[in-house]
């Protein structure tokens, strides 16, 4: 690490949160050293101008900090096959993003003494410039060893998130709620605007969008302790 706390950033994977979190990290004064490509260049090169295109060996062999933000089942093998290919540095940072791992599946990376950190900013990413405001007002998981859980929590608030701290043997029901609350959410959504848009009525989510929205407002008051609500007339 630098002495002023900036970090060279590389970034594998380049699908919806990689180039997010990535713009992220280099608003908070980092620098980044390279992304791999991905199935949108354009998109990420709007998110992130000038940053090189690398493959994911010298976007290691760049960088202090490494973001692996991969589809889950590609995590293992890319974790391990760089292991394999001599790519990881002593010392160097190896952060992830998915919610169902902590940081059990950067033990090869950590074998070769990186230093494994989990962190999943909890919010929808679209993958676009949004993305940035709604992390500035969201939650992220944290999983670190203990020597280094302020680094990760660090990482995290500079991503704009509020770090929760989240045990490795929690990160399977973590990512449940996670998944539960989203895909519920979006299902529930779909079969609503599929009836009135059955009926006749036209932009049925612009319809539902406040409905919706005050909903969750009241159901998300209502499970937090802190947050009084009227009562139901």
């Amino acid at each position: 690490m630098r002495r002023d706390g900036r970090l060279g950033v590389g970034i594998i994977g380049a699908g919806r949160v990689g180039p997010v979190v990535g713009a992220a990290l280099a608003g908070a004064g980092h620098a980044l050293t390279g992304i791999t490509s991905g199935s949108d260049d354009e998109r990420v090169e709007a998110i992130l101008p000038g940053v090189p295109v690398l493959d994911a060996l010298e976007v290691v062999r760049r960088s202090e900090l490494v973001v692996i933000a991969v589809p889950h089942a590609e995590l293992p093998g890319l974790v391990a096959g760089l292991a394999e290919l001599g790519a990881w540095q002593v010392g160097q940072l190896v952060l992830h993003t998915d919610a169902a791992y902590g940081i059990d599946v950067l033990q090869p990376a950590a074998e070769r003494g990186a230093i494994p950190l989990a962190v999943h900013p909890a919010i929808a990413f679209t993958g676009t410039s949004i993305d940035l405001r709604q992390l500035a007002a969201s939650y992220a998981a944290v999983t670190a060893p203990a020597a280094v859980l302020p680094i990760a929590q660090a990482l995290a608030v500079e991503l704009g998130c509020e770090p929760i701290v989240v045990a490795e043997q929690d990160r399977a029901a973590y990512a449940e709620a996670i998944a539960t609350a989203s895909e519920f959410s979006r299902q529930i959504v779909h079969q609503a605007t599929g009836i009135l848009r059955g009926i006749g009525v036209e932009n049925p989510g612009g319809y539902l969008s406040a409905l919706v929205r005050s909903t969750v407002d009241h159901a998300l008051a209502e499970a937090s302790p802190t947050v009084i609500l009227p009562p139901e007339e």
